[in-house]
This record gives structure tokens, sequence and C-alpha cells, in this order.
């Protein structure tokens, strides 16, 4: 279970990302890192093989509950590095 900002459900829908993707990588990433800019945010990622093997990078808030979905997006640079 997560909410998403407004921003976050434009940008998944559009990018037809699928809830049951984030909820994966929000339950069980592969790899953890905090925001750069702004404390109270985590990148969170994770292979998805049912999407060609590439890696969703969820960006959320830590401290909520449920869980704040910032972004969501499939981050080409990581491809292969997990």
């Amino acid at each position: 279970m997560f909410d998403t900002t407004k921003h976050a459900a434009t940008v998944i829908a559009a990018r037809k990302i699928k809830q049951e993707w984030i909820d994966s990588v929000l339950q069980h990433p592969i790899l953890t890192q905090p925001d750069p800019a702004d404390v109270e945010l985590e990148h969170r990622l994770a292979v998805i093989a049912d999407y060609g093997d590439r890696v969703l990078r969820v960006v959320c808030k830590r401290e909520t509950a449920p869980v704040m979905v910032i972004t969501a997006y499939f981050d080409r640079t990581m491809k292969g590095k997990l």
C-alpha cells in the first residue's frame, strides 16, 4: 500500500507503470539511496523482469505511513547494474 502525489499519479499513468511494480520495489528494493537534495526522501530501485529487466526507480518519503510516492520512472542509467 502506498499513496502518491498528484505529480506521481500523473507520471505513473503516462509511463504505464503498473501499481504492482511500484509496490514490489517499495517492499523489496535491491538498492536504496538517500536523495541528494532532500533528507526526507529515499530512492528505491529494483529490476522489473516483466518489463525487459529494466530498473524501476521509485522516489518516496521514508517516514510516512503509508509510504508517499513522489515519482517513479525507469532509470536507463541503471540498466544492467543491479
